[in-house]
């Protein structure tokens, strides 16, 4: 039985213009997560995560912080049914 999951969260606070995507990807690379990190017009970020459930929650660990640069106010993270089957981690514009 597979453990994966997806979870979407918005991050908010000081997240744009921060690298926090460039960063968000590279840390999900690195744990071997799918989904992607966007902008959104509010200066918010949202990310979805798909993998293992220990892993994905490292990463929304992760992402409570963000790169050194960023200033994070807020995150809201919800499990989403199913999931998508993403092949990579992307940065979407």
């Amino acid at each position: 039985m597979s453990n994966k999951i997806q979870v979407k969260a918005v991050i908010s606070g000081r997240v744009q213009g921060v690298f926090y995507r460039a960063e968000t990807k590279k840390t999900a690379d690195k744990l071997e997560i799918q989904g992607y990190v966007k902008n959104l017009h509010n200066g918010s970020v949202e990310a979805v995560f798909e993998g293992d459930n220990f892993i994905v929650n490292k990463m929304l660990e992760w992402c409570k912080k963000g790169p050194s640069s960023a200033k994070v106010e807020n995150i809201f993270s919800e499990k989403i049914e199913g999931l998508s089957n993403f092949e990579e981690f992307l940065i979407k514009y």
